[in-house]
């Protein structure tokens, strides 16, 4: 009951913040507890195929947060900001 809770934190805290990087951060803590789900869950049943998961699912997180930084930096260099309501970069 508390996961589920927690999760409408985090996605309260992703679509009300305007910062590009509390965005990230927000996806990153999302994804972070979706970790912890699986590793209990497979703890509880004694299989390991959670933690496997988790595993796989760390390794996109980082790709993620790399990725997800340096188009920080580059709209940051562009824009001059960091707030998502002024970045316009995908309209005509």
């Amino acid at each position: 009951m508390r996961l589920f809770s927690r999760r409408r934190i985090y996605d309260s805290g992703f679509f009300l913040k305007r910062n590009i990087i509390a965005l990230l951060l927000s996806v990153e803590i999302m994804l972070n507890a979706v970790n912890l789900t699986f590793v209990v869950f497979s703890n509880q049943h004694r299989q390991i195929s959670g933690q496997i998961f988790v595993f796989f699912v760390l390794v996109v997180a980082a790709a993620e947060a790399a990725v997800g930084l340096a188009l920080v930096i580059a709209i940051f260099r562009n824009r001059e900001t960091l707030n998502v309501d002024r970045s316009n970069l995908l309209k005509w």
